[in-house]
């Protein structure tokens, strides 16, 4: 056990310096990049930890201050394409080689701290954040591709996977606290409050994912509908309709409910509803 503790924390400490060497190479890009330089201060920390020797009872901390950096770098990455418009022919290698720097933290956290929750090693917002980037970074590429029609016509199951990887990403950001229940004997000062918390609308950043997850609910039911592909097992396949109607109901009624005169607008979101339905 002693002997593959040691060998997994090694491997920690060898994406760190792995990922310095990259932050370095990213820098000379940019120098003044804001997320490139938290990411490096970070990364000093890391290294001179390892450099001095640490305890093991360090490692949430190491695991989350590793998480961020790869939050910090990954960010500046996925700008850099969005700038770029998701050019054709290297997207979808970037694309999935983000994915899984983004995938990383939670599989490390996993194997190193294994008789414990991953949430409780990361933390939840941290937990959050990584799904919500995955899922954001596939909305992003999708509502690009959605532009592209030509493309989509050659490449629809393509197109199809990553809307269900988005959308399944999106869904578990959305999951990753536990929904407020309200006879858990806590007490709220207004029902807005107590009814978002219910339904599990923790920040703007849960409406805007509901948001995302109708609008990719949407395209996959357009082409899906007109798609002849039927090699995919149906089980293994989202209900994107459903899904989709389910939840622009909760972001149309937060919206014009407790959140009417905040800026939401949910004209778009009645739009898909109107065909969904």
């Amino acid at each position: 056990m002693a002997d593959d503790y040691r060998r997994q924390g090694f491997e920690l400490e060898r994406r760190i310096f792995e990922l310095d060497n990259k932050c370095a190479t990213l820098r000379t890009e940019k120098q003044d990049d804001d997320y490139l330089q938290n990411a490096s201060a970070i990364l000093d920390k890391l290294k001179n930890y390892y450099r001095q020797g640490g305890e093991s009872s360090s490692l949430p901390k190491l695991l989350q201050d590793y998480t961020q950096v790869v939050l910090d770098i990954t960010f500046y990455e996925e700008n850099r394409l969005v700038d770029q418009e998701f050019p054709e022919e290297s997207s979808p290698f970037k694309i999935q080689q983000l994915l899984q720097d983004l995938t990383e933290p939670e599989v490390l956290a996993g194997r190193l701290a294994p008789t414990q929750e991953v949430q409780s090693v990361l933390g939840l917002e941290l937990l959050e954040c990584l799904y919500w980037r995955r899922g954001a970074l596939l909305y992003m590429y999708c509502h690009t591709l959605h532009q592209r029609k030509q493309w989509i016509k050659k490449n629809k199951a393509t197109f199809l996977k990553c809307l269900q990887e988005g959308v399944r990403y999106l869904m578990r950001m959305l999951q990753v606290r536990n929904s407020v229940k309200l006879n858990d004997g806590v007490v709220f000062h207004d029902s807005a409050t107590a009814n978002f918390l219910a339904e599990g609308i923790f920040s703007d950043t849960h409406l805007l994912t509901m948001m995302y997850i109708g609008e990719m609910c949407f395209w996959a039911v357009k082409y899906e509908d007109c798609s002849m592909d039927t090699t995919e097992r149906k089980e293994e396949r989202l209900q994107f309709r459903d899904i989709g109607t389910q939840i622009l109901h909760k972001y149309v009624l937060a919206c014009e409910g407790p959140l009417q005169g905040q800026g939401w607008n949910t004209e778009n979101a009645k739009e898909i509803l109107s065909i969904l339905q």
